[in-house]
């Protein structure tokens, strides 16, 4: 019996060389979707199920993707040190300053015994922009179609490579300030043969579609957005199939086009997870810390125009339910099971709703010693794990009552979320990659 292995309730085919049990950009190959997959470890605590662990160079928080036999890793690793790592007075944190140097890197492991089998340079420079020191310079997830893979190393560019390592076109889309100097963190995805990229800035924001041939643009929407990490994502409802974007605003777009179907102020914060949905609705929220969190909103499918709050808090039709102080931080949402989850940043709390109504579950509302969830969760066997970044997965049971059933400890800092193909789980932590498997 195959089991299943849940992202999103929903399945999206992508016209691609990848396989069914490829894992070809960030949350999946069609990154929300339901997909198969055979026999994935359920505890790795102590070694055990550890089948190879392989040391990455640098700094990155991509998240792996996997091919056939091999797996894409991108990497940035700092040959010189700047002399502006230190904050300026409003800064409470340090940033990594443009006057260090950088080198801009994939790595492609053997999947069946983590060899490195090749890498390449695709930048040696100066970072056009600080970064958090929480964050890196390798942030965005590559994205693979079975015979070439596209790793984007936010505002230093984009890059093609084919599967031997050879470099086929490269394309600057610009360097803009961000927010705070956080860095970038926005994944490109593929959808019908088409790459899109959400580079939302402080300068210049803006929504492109890409020829993966040879990077010429398709179609280009400015946005009157600002800095955001969110990852774009294809939602195929019951009415039809929109490309959704995260940010100051929440927006649909035809994905052949670029034409915006509908839009919705999130009204004071932002969006840095990335949205989820089912054929009925799309679920997402925004972050915001001034006054005690964000909120989490369901829109139902086949929106149209503006659908932000008109009057005093009163909903547009096209708003299922909306939950205050209860939105996303940066561990996107999951559909499981019959249920809604969402981890936040924050002592470990957990939120578990019903998707149509919004009702809030009984059960856990804090996982005992967690620390902040930057990784995506996913579901399996009846139970839903979630990494943070302490590197310990915690397991909770799914269902109507949701109960912790186990922690499971790597003691290392994990921030990207895996891969995961049949029978493993492929893991980036701070200095390496992992498979786990039975």
């Amino acid at each position: 019996m195959r089991l299943r292995v849940v992202l999103t309730s929903i399945s999206i085919v992508i016209a691609s060389a990848a396989t069914a049990e490829d894992w070809t950009q960030f949350r999946g190959a069609n990154h929300n979707y339901l997909a198969e997959a055979d026999a994935l470890p359920t505890d790795w605590s102590n070694g055990n199920n550890i089948r190879w662990k392989t040391a990455v160079p640098g700094e990155g928080w991509a998240s792996p993707v996997v091919s056939g036999e091999k797996v894409f890793i991108a990497t940035a690793i700092q040959e010189v040190e700047g002399k502006d790592t230190a904050p300026p007075p409003e800064m409470r944190s340090p940033r990594i300053g443009a006057d260090s140097v950088y080198r801009w890197e994939l790595h492609c492991l053997d999947l069946s015994t983590g060899e490195t089998l090749w890498h390449r340079v695709a930048l040696r420079a100066n970072p056009r922009v600080r970064t958090h020191h929480a964050n890196t310079y390798a942030s965005e997830t590559p994205v693979t179609d079975g015979t070439h893979v596209y790793v984007y190393f936010g505002m230093m560019g984009l890059y093609c490579y084919d599967f031997d390592g050879e470099l086929v076109w490269s394309k600057d889309l610009g360097g803009y300030k961000m927010d705070g100097d956080w860095g970038t963190g926005s994944s490109p995805i593929l959808y019908n043969d088409t790459l899109y990229l959400q580079i939302d800035n402080e300068e210049r924001s803006f929504l492109v579609a890409l020829n993966p041939t040879n990077g010429e643009e398709r179609w280009r929407v400015e946005r009157d957005e600002v800095s955001s990490w969110s990852t774009p994502m294809i939602w195929r409802n019951k009415v039809r199939t929109e490309l959704i974007t995260c940010s100051k605003f929440v927006r649909s777009y035809d994905p052949a086009t670029g034409e915006q179907l509908w839009s919705m102020n999130l009204e004071g914060g932002r969006s840095s997870a990335s949205a989820t949905g089912n054929m009925d609705a799309l679920f997402f929220g925004n972050e915001r810390r001034s006054d005690g969190g964000g909120d989490l909103f369901a829109v139902r499918a086949g929106a149209s125009g503006d659908i932000s709050r008109v009057g005093e808090g009163a909903p547009s039709d096209s708003l299922l339910w909306q939950l205050h102080r209860l939105g996303p931080d940066f561990a996107s949402p999951l559909l499981y099971d019959g249920s809604l989850y969402i981890f936040g940043r924050n002592r470990g709390s957990i939120g578990v709703f019903d998707p149509a109504t919004g009702d809030r579950r009984d059960g856990i509302e804090r996982l005992p010693g967690a620390r902040s969830f930057w990784s995506s969760p996913w579901g399996y066997d009846g139970n839903v794990y979630c990494i943070d970044e302490g590197g310990t997965a915690f397991v909770v049971a799914s269902g109507p009552d949701p109960e912790l059933v186990a922690t499971i400890p790597l003691n290392e800092e994990v921030r990207a979320s895996p891969a995961i193909i049949d029978g493993a789980l492929i893991l980036r932590s701070k200095q390496h990659v992992y498979r786990i498997g039975n």
